[in-house]
């Protein structure tokens, strides 16, 4: 702890620093170009074992929960709501599959963002502050996973590329 403050101000400093990150990293997230959603890189990549979502729908029932979580795609302008594709063009999918990667990134930079609470927090504090991001995130994660992998299933059917292509 390099800001020292009593258990009650360090987590109502990290109520507001988890508040404001999500506002600054999802404002800066409708940001981000069609070019840098198109590119998973390795952090995002599905996983072989993932079975292209399905994983996640056998051992999580994700599809079971998956509309009881909020969706906040559309809270700043430019954004877009992920609750339903509208008609399954391949644009739409494509469209759709950027957003899955944009909301997944928004939820990795989130959980990567714990580690700052350990400034102000004691350690046992602040590792319930970095187990809050990581469960909290978590499951917008497992959805834009499960989401992306059948998205990409149905555009690899359609195209040969996979609809990686630019819109």
């Amino acid at each position: 702890m390099i800001i020292p403050l009593g258990d009650g101000a360090a987590v109502a400093t990290s109520v507001a620093v988890w508040v404001l990150t999500s506002l600054a990293v999802g404002w800066l997230a409708v940001r981000w170009s069609d070019a840098a959603l198109d590119r998973v890189g390795p952090v995002l990549r599905l996983r072989p074992w993932e079975d292209g979502g399905r994983f996640w729908v056998r051992r999580l029932r994700v599809l079971a929960w998956k509309d009881r979580i909020p969706e906040a795609g559309a809270f700043f302008a430019g954004g877009s709501a992920k609750r339903s594709i509208g008609r399954p063009t391949a644009q739409a999918l494509r469209s759709f599959r950027r957003e899955t990667v944009r909301a997944e990134r928004v939820h990795w930079l989130l959980v990567a963002s714990g580690p700052v609470h350990l400034l102000w927090c004691r350690p046992t504090v602040g590792a319930g502050m970095v187990a809050f991001g990581v469960l909290f995130d978590a499951p917008f994660i497992v959805v834009q996973r499960t989401n992306r992998g059948r998205i990409e299933r149905v555009l690899a059917r359609r195209e040969p590329d996979g609809g990686r292509r630019a819109s």
